[in-house]
């Protein structure tokens, strides 16, 4: 069953984290700047990564939202920004062009339920502070974030632009893990099928290590061979044949994804 759209939430409180607007490197390069988002008494933190003037084009921000993965979860509000896409932004602080939302998930928990809900309000209310182009809204994630991602995805398939979800896959990797799913397609006989339907008008670029042993490739190859047989719009899949899990720091380093993501537009 699928989550319900995650546009349609009760009134959140929106809470300024003080001395969150300090600048990356120089006073010209984007910066990250510190939020938290309140609802139902749960509390998460986010960062946002705020373009440096010089690296915006014209119009509107483009938009991207990040999911950590298992090893970032917390509640300091930083770790989130130290692997993955964080890390990749600090090295681009002068010429990222868009806004990037990064929140964080509590320890123990996943991106499922409300947990998604809270990433999805994170993205809104930094749209509603910053600005962004609501055209070119982008989802990715790494990991457990790769699961976020489709989850967030499935929930409200017209959405977003482009999705690119990292080592991430469909079903638990571990027994010890029977949470970390996409829980929208998780009583599908087919959930492959299942979610190469309801995104198949989405872009989407699925990345993995070959040599994956935390989580195992085998989904996202099935998941790819479902879009192809559903006639996706354009979805693609790059496994590096050297890689383990750590797909991340090749993802965010290719010039042609980044190309490709913003060149996406609802």
């Amino acid at each position: 069953m699928a989550l319900p759209r995650l546009h349609h939430l009760a009134p959140l409180v929106l809470m300024a984290v003080a001395g969150g607007c300090a600048s990356l490197a120089g006073s010209g390069d984007g910066r990250f700047v510190a939020r938290s988002v309140e609802f139902d008494g749960v509390r998460m933190p986010y960062q946002v990564f705020v373009p440096a003037a010089s690296a915006r084009g014209p119009g509107a921000l483009p938009v991207v939202l990040f999911l950590h993965g298992s090893g970032e979860r917390g509640d300091d509000g930083r770790r989130q920004t130290e692997a993955g896409l964080g890390p990749y932004l600090r090295a681009h602080a002068a010429d990222f062009p868009a806004l990037a939302v990064l929140p964080q998930v509590a320890r123990g928990e996943e991106w499922s339920g409300r947990n998604a809900r809270l990433a999805v309000a994170a993205l809104d209310a930094a749209i509603r502070e910053f600005g962004a182009d609501h055209g070119r809204q982008y989802l990715t994630g790494m990991s457990m974030g790769g699961y976020g991602s489709w989850n967030i995805a499935l929930a409200d398939p017209g959405r977003f632009a482009a999705l690119v979800p990292v080592c991430g896959a469909v079903r638990p990797p571990r027994a010890e893990r029977p949470g970390l799913r996409v829980e929208a397609v998780a009583t599908e006989a087919d959930p492959y099928q299942a979610m190469a339907l309801r995104l198949k008008d989405t872009p989407v670029w699925i990345f993995h290590g070959a040599r994956d042993d935390v989580v195992r490739p085998d989904d996202d190859r099935r998941l790819h061979a479902a879009f192809q047989q559903a006639d996706a719009r354009d979805v693609r899949y790059t496994e590096y044949p050297q890689g383990n899990h750590n797909a991340w720091d090749a993802t965010y380093a290719d010039p042609a994804m980044w190309q490709w993501l913003f060149a996406q537009r609802r």
